[in-house]
């Protein structure tokens, strides 16, 4: 299968982004979860793919799964 997501130190400061591309991972989040639709994202970011977006999801879902946990500075409610 291919890999999707990707790092690369020298790729917008080795932070992970979807393969072919410099979106980052943060980024598709940060848009999604400003209420912009996939198929904006989709129509603003041409090289971007369903594909990716999903990739993109699975990646934040695996990363949040790990034993790291990190603080917000805020109390959980």
């Amino acid at each position: 299968m291919e890999q999707r997501i990707t790092t690369d130190p020298n790729v917008v400061l080795g932070k992970p982004v979807v393969a072919g591309t410099r979106i980052t991972v943060e980024h598709i989040l940060e848009r999604l979860g400003a209420g912009e639709t996939v198929d904006e994202l989709l129509e603003a970011h041409p090289r971007l793919t369903r594909e990716g977006i999903e990739a993109a999801l699975n990646y934040a879902v695996d990363v949040l799964r790990s034993d790291v946990l990190y603080p917000t500075g805020g109390r959980a409610a």
